[in-house]
């Protein structure tokens, strides 16, 4: 490939978005999304919701495909029943989402789920989620810090080989691995805090804090490199 790569960014409806004079739903994608994958020497594209049926089509257009964060999944996408601190679904962003994984993983698209993205790339392969834990989103819309440490031998260890310090905001968390993944990084106090493919089952990395928050462009780095075929 010549030039830079284009990956792609998951998106949301929003109702009540407001901008000058307007109030409109929005297709919404924090900056730090697009800044990053700009950083890190992509081309951003923001896809927003759409019919599954489409996602495929949608895929084959892209060298790369980021899952954004956002809202708690629907716990029936694992076979649950909601929780008193989960939040309501979002049922067409699920969807969406859902076949934009599925289409990478079958294309070999390159993927990095991020926070929720993470989460539903877990789902997708049959996993489920820890409905609530305390401890790694204390103040609401305030991002923290905590440390995660990499598992050797992982392609996340491969791309941040030392423990590091990262921007996180969750209440949601894995608990049983999907078919096949395994985990690559952890929080000190256990929680799983990346997930992926093993080698052979092309670039597939989930990290559970939100990297488009901070200054550390390795883990973006990685997967427009993996994009570029490189």
């Amino acid at each position: 490939m010549t030039g830079r790569p284009l990956i792609g960014v998951s998106t949301y409806l929003e109702a009540g978005a407001r901008w000058g004079v307007w109030e409109l739903e929005a297709a919404l994608l924090p900056a730090g999304y697009p800044r990053l994958v700009q950083r890190a020497g992509g081309l951003a594209a923001m896809l927003p919701p759409d019919a599954p049926e489409h996602a495929a089509a949608t895929v084959t257009r892209l060298d790369g495909l980021v899952i954004a964060g956002g809202p708690d999944v629907e716990p029936v996408r694992y076979g649950a029943e909601p929780g008193p601190r989960t939040g309501r679904p979002t049922r067409v962003r699920d969807a969406w989402e859902l076949a934009l994984i599925d289409a990478a993983l079958a294309a070999g698209v390159p993927l990095l789920g991020i926070c929720r993205g993470m989460q539903l790339l877990n789902v997708a392969l049959g996993g489920t989620l820890v409905q609530h834990i305390d401890g790694h989103a204390e103040v609401p819309g305030v991002f923290g810090r905590h440390p995660v440490k990499p598992v050797p031998g992982t392609l996340y260890a491969g791309t941040v080989p030392e423990e590091a310090s990262v921007p996180t905001f969750h209440h949601q968390a894995v608990d049983r691995l999907g078919a096949g993944l395994v985990a690559s990084a952890y929080a000190a106090d256990g929680t799983v805090e990346a997930v992926e493919l093993p080698a052979g089952h092309g670039w597939v990395l989930g990290v559970q804090w939100h990297p488009e928050m901070g200054e550390d462009l390795r883990v973006m780095r990685a997967l427009v490199a993996a994009a570029s075929g490189s």
